[in-house]
This record gives C-alpha cells, structure tokens and sequence, in this order.
C-alpha cells in the first residue's frame, strides 16, 4: 500500500509500507536536512537500487544496503570529481576508477583496488566500472 508520512523531525516519505508498518518496496524520503532518496526499502532501510541526492549537490546512483552505500554505484561530489566502482557500508572499498573534475583520472591512473578510499593497487578493472554504471542506470529509473 503507497501512502505519505511526515515524521517529526520535517522529514516526510511517500511510498510502500509492509504490514509492521514500515518503509518497504519503492518510495521515496525526503530527510529533514533536505537530501532525497528515491528507490527500494527494505524493513525502513534503503536497500537494493536507489538514487541518493545531498544537499551539496552530490549524488549517489547505484546499491544499498541496510541504508548504505553497499555493491555497484557511481558517485557524484559537488565538485565534478567521480568514483565509479564498489562500496561496502557506505564506503569506497574495492575496484573501481576515480574521475577528477578536469575529467583526468591522475597521473598515474587512479584505477585499482581501494579501501575506505585509498587506492591500494592499481589495476584496470574496466568490467567493474561497467557493472557501477549499470547499477547507477538501473537506480536512475526509480527518480521520478
């Protein structure tokens, strides 16, 4: 059942609910400090596809789970610069490829392996980036 809810604290969700009366299925959460999430709920958690937008004007497109940035995704800071790869628990933490705001990736290539956003190996992982971008389209179809 799709219904609105205005909490407390100004934020407010329109979507799903399952029958313990919590956020589940698709919707969309608007957060008291102004950030959106458009996307998949799972027992009042972001889980699955979704789109994150921030009040700084960053983004991230792509998996969650248990409300963080967790699987394939792409994103976007405020300033142009990119990460387009794996996350685990809202972090940056396997392969992936970083994008400047000049549109360079640095000299040398910062391609690799990361963990909580140091590049600890370099290494061409282009089928990665392609699966980070397929998550990031897949997440995008849920912003209406």
């Amino acid at each position: 059942m799709s219904n609105s809810y205005k909490y407390p604290d100004g934020s407010s969700y329109l979507g799903n609910w399952n029958e313990n009366g919590q956020r589940h299925g698709y919707g969309y959460m608007k957060f008291a400090d102004g950030s959106q999430f458009w996307g998949m709920f799972d027992n009042g958690l972001c889980s699955g596809p979704g789109v994150m937008r921030f009040t700084d004007g960053s983004r991230y497109e792509g998996d969650f789970r248990q409300g963080k940035f967790h699987g394939y995704g792409v994103f976007n800071r405020c300033d142009n610069m990119r990460f387009e790869g794996e996350y685990k628990e809202g972090k940056i933490w396997g392969m992936g490829l970083i994008t400047f705001s000049d549109k360079s990736h640095g000299m040398p290539r910062n391609e690799g392996y990361f963990e909580g956003n140091k590049l600890l190996r370099r290494e061409k992982c282009p089928g990665i980036i392609q699966r980070a971008k397929d998550a990031a389209n897949k997440a995008k179809s849920y912003v209406s």
